[in-house]
């Protein structure tokens, strides 16, 4: 089936597997989005039946709304940054939170071309994932380098990185 969408279809086939998987197990998913703007979000609404899938997610681009919508902690922001797995796991536990899902994804980075700095470059990606039931303690998070790929090639390969964060454990892998 061809699907009329703007988006590259390497993430729209991304999306679809997301949908797909998460159907066939009846997992709803939620996504904290920084930097990629809620392009996770439409890459899974392109897909039919993705409401089954998807119930919300938050674009929470200023730390406001990482505070107001996800209750980040204003220390968390502020002793680590926006762009920190502290702040990234923080996102991914209140939308969680706050959608009532079974998994929520978050992502926070510096898609460029400016506010990078030597600790922090263009291009640096925070991904963190929580699970509903999961103990809070075991920290499922990742910091990514993709280097300076203009801002779409950052936020296409972030939103790439989520999606595959999105996706359930494959039944048929073995432990």
């Amino acid at each position: 089936m061809t699907i009329d969408t703007l988006l590259p279809v390497e993430l729209v086939e991304a999306a679809r597997k997301v949908v797909e998987r998460n159907l066939a197990i009846g997992r709803r998913v939620s996504i904290a989005e920084s930097c990629t703007g809620g392009l996770v979000a439409a890459a899974i609404t392109e897909i039919p039946g993705s409401s089954e899938v998807l119930g919300c997610s938050f674009v929470t681009y200023s730390n406001e709304a990482k505070l107001d919508l996800l209750r980040v902690s204003s220390d968390v922001l502020e002793t680590f940054g926006a762009v920190s797995i502290a702040v990234a796991w923080s996102m991914a536990q209140g939308a969680l939170e706050r959608s009532g899902a079974d998994v929520a994804v978050a992502i926070t980075g510096i898609a460029g071309p400016d506010g990078g700095s030597d600790k922090k470059p263009v291009g640096t990606v925070v991904f963190a994932r929580a699970e509903k039931g999961a103990d809070p303690a075991n920290i499922v998070a990742d910091r990514k380098q993709f280097g300076d790929l203009g801002r779409g090639g950052v936020r296409l390969q972030a939103a790439l990185c989520a999606l595959e964060l999105l996706l359930p454990p494959d039944a048929e892998e073995g432990p």
